[in-house]
């Protein structure tokens, strides 16, 4: 019996996940676990350093992540994945072998680049955060080296992460951020007492070791070996060709973000945190709809690129789920966003100016969070058609308009820090609507409108649900009622009833807590009442699914129940 039940946690752990649907619910799951864990990461962080320590802590990222995202993640998003797949069928033998010289080839870029940069490291920190002191510049400079050491396992952990997702083994995958997460959680709490701001980054490294440690046996169970090999065979060579558009894509992307710190190190020590901490926030629903189930998506999508109908099939019907999904969690972080700050990263050193502060920023974020999980989708058809080079110029000229933005907004408006998010938002709006426009004309799926039919009945649901949830939010506050800033307290039939009496008292945490799940859950019901009358067939198969987990059927493919040409 027990024999029996350890066999089967062990496939469950390592067996593959055969379908989108299952293989997304896995990382869907993973991922709200891997978020939970990182907004308390951040609720720790939050509390062992004001906001001004804070900045210099995610400033110290800046150029760790600069190096890895443009030498060695936009290999394995866009790349390794649809070149090691088609390897397999050739043979398991040259397909390790190509991802062991993968894993030597980026060891070595890297550590050359770590090196020398983090040699100049002070330097290059006084030309991209002029606002901070020279102090501040000293601390970040000392903090990025630590973070330079956990990039280098990252290097290998994501090759693993490639191969295991090649093979449809999501769960580890998905379970890697998990053990990263609490490496920083752990690192914090043991040693902030007596390490100050670089406990934090200790615990990076620790997480990056705990990200690696997780997924190599499993890997090599499967056949990953290292080589001795450092000479690029055929396929590595196709993989550094077809990341060639996608490294010009992310070196930009960084030229952005770099921006984002630039201008908000003029604003104030503190707004970098400010911004940070909405980012992360706002990262959960793109992460759990968005992102999640494009990487499920991605190795059908490359098997079905000699299948157009069946690709359109698959592309369309997920990008309409992935809306339904991200429409009503986006209206709520637009309406919700000070409680959800106060909720997710009020202490007693993180006052209410930062509450506020990030609360608009999170605000700006809302707005774009459906494009960023369409984006993560888009883009990926576009790589399993092996067609890297379109989402990159339609990349480059998003980062484009968002680095204009940013310094218009603040240099040329004055704006606080809420400006760089909008920003992003309306460029990453822009991309969205490009990508989409040029794979369905490639499609050759007709009429624009007609294809986006299915979304503008989620944009409408989700309007009204948000503006019933605005309605019910500043109805049941105390504090709105105390202040008069209700429009219902200038209304003569209830300008005498005293609401302040039955009404939430938001200034405790459980009464805050429960008014905005009450909000939440209300404004969801609204929206999938809206959607029901509008016949969305997404909350059809959004039904069925929930039907099937509940009866624990055995579930299918999401494109099998809808058919977007019906």
């Amino acid at each position: 019996m027990v024999r029996k039940i350890i066999t089967k946690s062990k496939n469950f752990l390592t067996g593959p996940q055969n379908s989108i649907l299952t293989a997304a619910t896995v990382i869907m799951l993973m991922i709200v676990l891997s978020r939970i864990l990182g907004l308390v990461r951040q609720r720790v962080l939050a509390h062992f350093f004001a906001p001004d320590e804070l900045s210099l802590f995610f400033a110290a990222f800046r150029l760790p992540d600069l190096v890895f995202e443009v030498l060695v993640f936009g290999t394995f998003s866009s790349a390794f994945i649809p070149v090691f797949t088609k390897s397999l069928k050739k043979g398991k033998e040259e397909a390790w072998d190509t991802a062991g010289r993968v894993v030597n080839i980026g060891l070595i870029i890297f550590a050359f680049f770590a090196l020398f940069i983090g040699s100049q490291a002070e330097g290059l920190y006084k030309i991209m955060a002029p606002g901070f002191t020279s102090q501040d510049i000293v601390k970040i400079a000392s903090l990025a080296k630590i973070l330079f050491a956990a990039q280098a396992f990252f290097i290998v952990s994501y090759v693993l992460t490639g191969v295991l997702e090649s093979l449809k083994r999501f769960l580890i995958p998905a379970l890697a951020p998990i053990f990263y997460n609490l490496g920083i959680i752990l690192g914090t709490v043991f040693l902030a007492p007596s390490m100050g701001l670089t406990a934090p980054a200790v615990g990076v490294v620790i997480g990056a070791i705990a990200h690696f440690s997780i997924q190599f046996p499993v890997a090599v169970k499967l056949g990953f070996r290292f080589v001795s090999h450092f000479k690029p065979n055929e396929e590595v060579k196709k993989i550094a060709k077809l990341s060639l558009p996608r490294f010009v894509d992310l070196s930009f992307e960084q030229i952005a973000k770099t921006s984002e710190l630039y201008l908000a190190s003029l604003l104030s020590t503190a707004s970098y945190t400010y911004f940070t901490l909405a980012n992360s926030l706002q990262l959960l629903p793109i992460g759990l709809f968005g992102t999640s189930i494009a990487k499920a998506a991605l190795p059908t999508l490359a098997r079905q690129e000699n299948s157009p109908q069946e690709f359109k099939k698959t592309l369309l019907s997920t990008f309409y789920q992935i809306v339904f999904l991200v429409m009503p969690l986006a209206a709520i972080i637009i309406v919700l966003r000070i409680p959800l700050i106060r909720l997710a990263f009020g202490t007693r050193i993180f006052g209410w100016e930062a509450t506020v502060q990030t609360g608009m920023v999170l605000s700006a974020f809302g707005f774009g969070i459906v494009f960023q999980s369409v984006a993560a989708l888009l883009e990926r058809s576009f790589y399993a058609l092996h067609d890297t080079k379109t989402p990159v110029i339609i990349s480059l000229i998003s980062l484009s308009l968002n680095i204009i933005g940013n310094f218009v907004f603040v240099k040329a408006f004055h704006l606080p820090v809420w400006a760089l998010a909008a920003s992003f938002s309306v460029g990453v709006g822009i991309q969205t609507f490009i990508l989409f426009y040029l794979l369905n004309k490639r499609l050759r799926n007709g009429s624009m409108i007609r294809s986006l039919l299915p979304v503008l009945k989620s944009i409408f649901s989700a309007t009204i649900s948000g503006a019933v949830m605005y309605f019910v939010l500043k109805f049941f506050d105390r504090s709105v009622w105390v202040k008069r800033l209700s429009f219902l307290s200038n209304v003569d039939v209830v300008r005498n009833i005293h609401f302040e009496k039955f009404v939430l008292d938001t200034r405790y945490t459980v009464n805050l807590a429960i008014l905005t799940f009450l909000v939440s859950t209300i404004g969801i019901g609204v929206y999938l009442i809206i959607s029901l009358i509008l016949k969305s067939k997404e909350l059809k198969v959004f039904l069925g699914l929930l039907k099937r987990l509940v009866l624990k059927e055995k579930s299918i493919l999401v494109t099998d129940e809808l058919d977007p040409e019906n």
